[in-house]
Parts: C-alpha cells; structure tokens; sequence
C-alpha cells in the first residue's frame, strides 16, 4: 500500500520533471488498489489548454487506463490544493481522498491566476464526499514555485 506522503513524492518529482520541460510547477498522482494508475504533471503550455492541470491530465490517464470513468476507491495526491476547476473534475470522478501540499493562497502568492474559493469550501457547499488532507509535504511542494521562479521558464500570469 502506497501513503500519501510516498505519493506526493511521486507527484513532486513529475512536477519537476513538469518545470524542466518549461511547464508550470504542479504535479499529481493517483493510486487505486494500492497502485499508481497515474503519475502526471501540468501540460498547458504545452498544449495550448487551458484545462490541462497536472490533476484533470492525471484523471485523463487514470480512466483510460482502469477503463472507467468513476475512481470511488482512488487516493490522489496533488502539489497544489485544487483549483475549483480541477476540485470538481476529482469529485465528479467520485475520487475518495486528495491529499495536498502547496495551497491556493501559496499560488497566488508566487503570481498565479487563481480563484481563491479554497477546495475545502467548495466540496462542503456542494455535498462532496470527496476527503480533502491538507499539508502533507507541504515545505516540498512551496519549493516547486521557487525552483519554478528560478529557472528559465516562460512566466505566465
């Protein structure tokens, strides 16, 4: 069985491999059953998509690999707290836990474009049985945006 922190890891190094490649600092990983199904990082720029965060990019890959659409059993753990974008993508795919690092607040800080409706309120306004855990790794996941800022990668706000 694979823990949260051990996960984040995972997320945070593909959050650097992420960064290398000239994308912005967010990364995440699910596990199902005890496995990884899906270890990805944020490709916007790559894309051109706007949707493209490292969690709707690690639910792509998760469904098609378990051939659903629904992850009732699955644990995620995610660099950054959810954008309310990427918090309802994890819900609708009834996901049981998010673990997270890095806060919106912590985003917005480092310059970007966030809406600053916290995952926690969003999931308890709208019912969710979605499990948030906050702060795990969370000194590992703010040092993303500082390698991120450090290097030479495009800045987009």
């Amino acid at each position: 069985m694979i823990s949260p922190s051990e996960l984040m890891q995972l997320a945070i190094d593909k959050a650097k491999e992420g960064i290398a490649a000239g994308q912005s600092p967010f990364g995440c990983a699910i596990a199902l059953d005890g496995e990884v199904i899906a270890v990805s990082h944020n490709i916007v720029l790559q894309t051109t998509d706007v949707t493209a965060h490292a969690e709707v990019t690690a639910l792509r890959v998760a469904c098609q690999k378990v051939g659903e659409i629904l992850l009732p059993q699955a644990i995620v753990a995610t660099t950054c707290e959810p954008c309310p974008m990427c918090a309802a993508a994890l819900h609708w795919a009834r996901v049981a836990e998010v673990h997270y690092g890095a806060t919106i607040d912590d985003a917005a800080e480092t310059g970007f474009n966030e809406l600053r409706v916290p995952a926690r309120s969003l999931y308890e306004q709208g019912g969710s049985s979605t499990r948030l855990f906050s702060d795990v790794e969370r000194a590992a996941c703010r040092e993303l945006f500082e390698l991120w800022k450090s290097g030479d990668a495009p800045i987009y706000y």
